[in-house]
């Protein structure tokens, strides 16, 4: 397996959180609208897209 640069890892993070920022604006237009059961979805795949970041900046930590 190739081990990937810390600039590929950075750029993945940065493709993923472009990502959770609509989610994260969807959401805010839910709450303002009052739809609790549509929030919970998209909390969920907030949810997933932070532990894909965690995930990828763990192995940015690691990377020597």
């Amino acid at each position: 397996m190739k081990k990937r640069s810390d600039f590929e890892i950075l750029d993945e993070v940065e493709m993923v959180r472009s990502k959770n920022n609509v989610n994260w604006m969807d959401i805010l237009r839910l709450a303002f609208t009052h739809a609790p059961e549509e929030a919970r979805e998209l909390m969920g795949k907030i949810n997933a897209h932070d532990h894909k970041i965690s995930s990828l900046l763990g192995e940015l930590a690691q990377n020597e």
